[in-house]
């Protein structure tokens, strides 16, 4: 975006955060019925030298409060020291969502197919139009902290424009072993974001409803690795032990209804061919395997047994060039309280029994 519609990140409102200053702010999005105002709490940080701006958001879909946890945690704990720049942490997007315990805002509408919105709108694109004007105008760059759906997990994956250099090295910064390469759906945040010209990544990790310790450390651990990358923060980024990028995933779906018995994890190295899930009656009686349809890695799951015909069971992720052997390698060596196998063992619980 050209510097005529660049919003300045120290001032907000009233509010002048000054160089090497942290401090929260107020950000009205709309009102009550009683026209009272309706505001989200921002925390903005300032380095003592200029440098790059960085939005980090969660709770887009108000549910979705991983990244909640993640961005209290870098507050609460001062995970690191911004010594260039701003940074503008926003922990919850659609309040509204968000104190309901649900993904929609109330008239249902998702926030995340809103964007940029309109100040003239419906309630949601009058909130996307704010967001928008308030955050992702004053920003270069931008990290969307998302989780999988209701009933579902994934295994922490970025997603990112890898068409776009400038995108691509922000998201490689990022530290994660798996980037699902694509512009991301119409009316997101990410998609309206980065067509302004604000370079923005999103996590994809853990479950609704929950904080879940080891989705907190590694979205703060990406952060701050991306802020390093930018040179907003001093020290050495932490590598990921492989990389897969692709653009290509699919669902495995149930053949038949049934129960499920999980054999695979998030986060799972597959062979073609490799059992996903077994699916028996409720007496036990076997109905058939799910099986991988080719090489891949588990993006995601369901964290429901229980399935009919069609039902998504496990979201895969196929290698865009090359097999899967040198993943498999880097596992084989990886510690078991690393971060990689702890996130692993934490999410499939429930899944795997």
């Amino acid at each position: 975006m050209n510097d005529a519609e660049r919003r300045d990140p120290a001032v907000w409102g009233d509010v002048h955060v000054q160089p090497g200053e942290g401090r929260e702010v107020r950000l009205v999005l709309s009102e009550t019925y009683a026209g009272a105002d309706i505001g989200i709490p921002i925390y903005v940080w300032r380095g003592a030298e200029p440098g790059p701006t960085v939005y980090v958001t969660a709770a887009v879909h108000g549910d979705e409060i991983n990244g909640t946890g993640a961005i209290r945690h870098i507050i609460m704990e001062e995970l690191f020291t911004i010594s260039r720049g701003t940074l503008i942490l926003a922990p919850v997007i659609n309040l509204l969502g968000f104190e309901r315990h649900s993904r929609y805002l109330p008239d249902r509408r998702d926030l995340n197919r809103c964007f940029p919105g309109s100040p003239e709108g419906s309630v949601a694109s009058r909130i996307a139009s704010t967001i928008f004007r308030q955050i992702v105008k004053r920003s270069d760059f931008g990290i969307d902290l998302h989780t999988a759906a209701i009933r579902r997990t994934n295994f922490p994956n970025v997603r990112a424009d890898m068409s776009d250099p400038r995108i691509a090295d922000f998201a490689r910064a990022f530290g994660a072993e798996l980037i699902v390469s694509g512009r991301g759906p119409q009316g997101s945040l990410r998609r309206a974001a980065c067509a302004a010209g604000c370079a923005t990544i999103i996590l994809e990790a853990g479950e609704v409803w929950k904080v879940e310790r080891y989705v907190v450390e590694y979205a703060a651990r990406g952060v701050r690795n991306c802020l390093i990358h930018l040179g907003m923060v001093e020290g050495e980024a932490e590598k990921p032990s492989y990389r897969v990028e692709t653009d290509r995933t699919k669902w495995i779906r149930a053949k038949h209804g049934g129960f499920l018995h999980f054999r695979v994890a998030p986060g799972d190295i597959l062979e073609a061919g490799q059992v996903i899930a077994t699916n028996t009656s409720l007496t036990g009686q076997e109905q058939g395997e799910i099986v991988s349809p080719r090489d891949g890695v588990v993006l995601g799951m369901t964290t429901l047994p229980s399935v009919a015909p069609g039902d998504p069971v496990c979201h895969l992720a196929f290698p865009s060039e090359g097999n899967l052997k040198h993943v498999e390698r880097a596992v084989e060596k990886l510690s078991e309280d690393c971060l990689h196998q702890r996130m692993r063992e934490d999410l499939s619980h429930g899944v795997v029994d």
